[in-house]
């Protein structure tokens, strides 16, 4: 999965110059065409430069992370790969689904978690929708790797 390739070249990737803001930031909104939404949350703009790189269409309005919830085809259970939307207070957030812990909770490659991109551990209760690409085929296993993560304590 290229898009999920893409995100994990980005793991480490974090906010240096302040709040919502860093060199990867910025060249990430200049490559999405949308610098004016430097300073704000960025997961959904993660997602969106991953999947654009991977040829895919993205949401019209990307960076709104529960945007991601309308997007390509709904999954009924997670699958590696698969867009998470998440409820928080405030909004919402988005990430991909890499595995689970021992505890059933979802392990989630994202941006702005944490202020990095990294991989955080994500109650399932939290979660509004799976999605899959449209037009791309899902994967035979559809059963989650087991892994150990941080539990996230912040998305925004």
């Amino acid at each position: 999965m290229k898009w999920l390739d893409e995100a994990r070249r980005a793991i480490g990737q974090r906010e240096t110059l302040g709040p919502n803001d860093s060199p990867w930031i910025r060249q990430m909104l200049q490559r999405l065409g949308a610098t004016w939404l430097l300073g704000q949350p960025w997961c959904g703009g993660a997602v969106a430069l991953w999947m654009q790189a991977a040829g895919l269409a993205i949401p019209k309005h990307w960076y709104r992370a529960r945007a991601w919830a309308d997007w390509g085809q709904a999954l009924q259970w997670p699958a590696e790969g698969c867009v998470a939307v998440f409820e928080r207070a405030g909004g919402g957030h988005v990430g991909l689904v890499v595995g689970e812990d021992a505890a059933g909770n979802l392990l989630v490659l994202g941006g702005n978690q944490g202020d990095a991109v990294n991989v955080r551990a994500f109650p399932r209760a939290r979660v509004l929708a799976y999605r899959w690409p449209a037009g791309v085929e899902l994967p035979r296993q559809l059963q989650l790797a087991r892994g150990t993560a941080a539990a996230t304590t912040g998305e925004a």
